[in-house]
């Protein structure tokens, strides 16, 4: 363990030397713009952020500098061009609101280069700068500050405080009341522009705390985007598989916030019930992602296309149930736009044939396999192993050979005649090995899922509270969705209960209210059952 600990630190510390010396040659090619329009060059590569108003800050960013930081905040591009978590921001776009707690990887803001405009353009440009410092209503001072660093392929961007009913509403809970500051204070000095951040609600930390891209994951990520950009064997769909802790969900987020840099919209469908990007915990979903995510799931709740409540976080006492959802869920897929799929972190035991299982019903184009170098949690999932090796409900080839000598095979929901015999599945296999520190490490995870999933169920109730900025109002002083109890039926879904029982059980607990949709209604209805 403490060798692994010790390869993935030197991995890591790598990684952060080669971002350094990137940064410091685009800091002396910015340095060296300042000589050539005529101006004093800074003197050092510190980070430029001044006071624009209450509440706000003005920050001024290289050629790829970049700003790693902790806290909540909302993010405006005046000048140029910034990435964050992918996500490309421009001076055209809306304010961003942005989420970096300390339970997650730190985001890192990063200045996108720019060519360097003909000479005759500069006047324009730098009064297209302070045209927009002013319309933003950025004091004087501060913008004569931000000007006098000013380069043409420089970014500037407003940061304000943000305050919204979700995080009111989390941060009310004692244990969540320093969500957003970092759980370890760093050892450097405090310069006047950590305080201007920090009266923003941001505070800056060392930039190995961000996320690292390994190499493998950039190559997939460059694969990714042209498959779904150009669409010429048909619109890709996206699996993403692997152990626990091995950066499922950053790496989800980061594809879509790519995608999005492209295309209007991205399908997401959510298989992980224990952690769930979109809804509550337990559900099996659907979601259409219009907007970036730049924040952990707490922060973007939202109502999904088409959503099951399985109940549980965990479906290793039903598996047969948890298919049949994600068979359903699946069908409302139209193939119009790139689909991104999460699946669960059980890749063990039955755990493997269950995810073997759901590759074959839902036949990707596309899977992405997370593990780390030096601990192969899983085989590779190539399309041969997978069109050998039998699931927990589907059949391999070699067995479905064994049927025909007569071996007992009961039907299943999803085999049938021939299958066994069918070609291999096609699709791309990429291998992904993350480099963030404690990767593919079993209990060492940043937080425990099960506060996690708390963070996520707060997050939903969070947006019942008003949207003005005032008192957190308890959950009992919230008026309750009402429906006649004549009008319901109550079930508990993963054990029997009796009747007699049924309001011990429903008592002081988690209900989902669920609606059958129509179409079983009438298939119902046709077969004489009762609902």
């Amino acid at each position: 363990m403490s060798a692994r600990r010790s390869t993935q630190a030197r991995r890591a510390r790598r990684a952060a030397t080669r971002g350094r010396s990137r940064v410091e040659a685009a800091w002396r090619e910015f340095a060296a713009s300042f000589a050539r329009a005529g101006m004093v060059p800074p003197v050092e590569p510190g980070l430029a952020a001044v006071e624009a108003a209450e509440g706000s800050a003005v920050v001024l960013l290289a050629p790829r500098q970049a700003l790693t930081f902790t806290g909540k905040c909302r993010l405006r591009c005046l000048y140029g061009a910034v990435r964050l978590l992918g996500f490309a921001v421009g001076s055209h776009q809306p304010a961003l609101p942005v989420f970096s707690p300390a339970t997650h990887c730190s985001l890192t803001l990063e200045a996108l280069p720019a060519e360097r405009p003909p000479a005759a353009d500069l006047r324009q440009l730098r009064a297209a700068a302070r045209a927009a410092l002013r319309a933003h209503r950025v004091r004087r001072q501060a913008r004569v500050k931000v000007m006098a660093r000013f380069s043409p392929e420089c970014a500037v961007v407003l940061l304000e405080h943000l305050d919204t009913p979700v995080t009111r509403f989390l941060l009310s809970h004692p244990p969540l009341s320093r969500l957003f500051e970092p759980q370890k204070k760093e050892e450097s000095s405090f310069t006047s522009e950590d305080a201007v951040l920090a009266s923003v609600g941001i505070v800056k930390c060392s930039p190995e705390r961000g996320l690292l891209v390994s190499e493998s994951m950039g190559l997939a990520l460059e694969e990714l985007i042209q498959a779904c950009c150009e669409e010429d064997e048909g619109v890709p769909v996206v699996l993403v598989c692997g152990p626990k802790n091995t950066g499922k969900s950053t790496f989800n987020r980061y594809l879509i916030n790519l995608l999005l840099n492209r295309l209007p919209s991205v399908e997401y469908m959510e298989c992980d019930i224990g952690q769930t990007e979109f809804t509550p915990p337990g559900c099996v979903s659907l979601s259409s992602v219009t907007e970036p995510v730049l924040g952990p799931p707490f922060t973007h709740q939202q109502t999904p296309r088409k959503m099951v409540y399985y109940g549980q976080t965990s479906c290793e006492q039903d598996t047969e149930r948890y298919l049949d959802v994600v068979k359903y869920v699946f069908s409302s897929y139209k193939k119009e736009v790139p689909l991104v799929i999460n699946t669960m972190g059980w890749v063990k035991g039955e755990g493997l044939l269950l995810l073997i299982d759901t590759i074959r019903l839902l036949s990707p184009t596309h899977i992405v396999q997370m593990d780390v170098y030096d601990w192969k949690a899983m085989a590779p999932l190539t399309p041969e192993y997978v069109h050998l090796t039998p699931g927990l409900y589907t059949k391999g080839k070699q067995q479905a050979k064994c049927k025909q000598l007569g071996a007992d095979g009961g039907e299943s929901w999803k085999a049938s005649e021939g299958e066994g015999g069918a070609s291999a599945p096609e699709y791309k296999l990429l291998y992904v090995h993350p480099e963030f520190p404690r990767a593919g490490v079993a209990g060492e995870a940043r937080v425990h899922s099960g506060i996690l999933r708390d963070m996520s169920m707060l997050g939903y109730l969070g947006q019942l509270q008003a949207p003005d900025i005032g008192a957190v109002l308890p959950l009992h002083c919230l008026a309750p969705y009402q429906v006649p109890f004549s009008a319901v039926a109550l079930r508990v879904i993963h054990t029997d209960v009796a009747p007699t029982n049924i309001m011990y059980a429903v008592n002081a607990s988690w209900v989902g209210l669920c609606r059958i949709p129509d179409e079983i209604r009438q298939l119902n209805k046709r077969d004489g059952i009762r609902e």
